[in-house]
């Protein structure tokens, strides 16, 4: 799994943060250009997805678009962004970083269902059980809703979006994607993947006249833990393969 390493050779990490952005694309959760992860490898430093002289979006993705910078976004290292720019966001990254000691991986990705969802004014709820274990859990832990369509451009606004999450793995952003943050990169992919199935879910129950109906209390308590060694790893290598034939097909 990718989690933060001592600072030196960040080889493996950028390879994995680059393959994890091509997941998010094959997924549909960040589409085009729009969209970035980031990885805490020191004290100050992050390792962050950035847009390159030979942008294609997040769906070709390489390791030589993961940049080592600060959180305020200073090259870490001679080179290390020529040609290269830090996302707008990278604020939205630091703030939640900076805040949150558990997190060492931010994910900001712009979920179509998502944002369609929240903007129906349907919430992300524990609709489901058995069909995704983690997302259900997630879901009745509560997802916030940070309330503003803006660009998360400065500290001012990533301190709002920071206030709106709390302590909770993902906060949806109104009107522009999600921002979901875990212990490694994987875990923070896969709760965005599972907040977007639920979305989808829902968008698709209520379109066809259906009502939401949350988990009842004793189907919940029935859900056994199957351990991340399935639940993140399995899952994990699952997600890997399919970006990799999604690229395969668009070449």
């Amino acid at each position: 799994m990718v989690t933060s390493s001592a600072y030196g050779d960040l080889t493996t990490a950028r390879a994995e943060i680059a393959a994890a952005c091509r997941v998010l694309a094959a997924r549909g959760l960040a589409d085009g250009i729009l969209g970035h992860i980031s990885l805490r490898v020191g004290e100050d430093a992050i390792l962050v997805r950035c847009r390159g002289p030979r942008e294609r979006g997040l769906g070709f993705t390489t390791a030589e678009d993961i940049r080592l910078v600060t959180l305020d976004g200073a090259a870490l290292g001679e080179g290390e962004l020529d040609g290269y720019s830090v996302p707008n966001e990278l604020p939205l990254h630091a703030e939640v970083l900076r805040a949150r000691p558990d997190v060492e991986a931010v994910v900001h990705a712009h979920p179509p269902a998502v944002v369609a969802a929240d903007l129906a004014g349907i919430r992300i709820r524990p609709i489901v059980g058995a069909y995704d274990i983690p997302g259900t859990r997630l879901a009745a832990g509560g997802v916030p809703v940070y309330p503003r369509g803006v660009l998360v451009r400065n500290q001012r606004l990533a301190l709002e979006m920071t206030a709106a999450m709390g302590e909770r793995p993902v906060v949806l952003l109104r009107g522009h994607g999600l921002t979901s943050a875990a212990a490694s990169v994987e875990q923070a992919v896969l709760q965005a993947v599972s907040v977007d199935t639920i979305a989808r879910l829902s968008l698709t129950i209520t379109a066809s006249g259906g009502t939401l109906l949350d988990l009842p209390d004793e189907d919940m308590a029935e859900l056994p833990d199957l351990g991340a060694g399935f639940t993140t790893g399995v899952a994990w290598r699952h997600e890997l393969a399919r970006a990799e034939g999604s690229l395969r097909q668009a070449d």
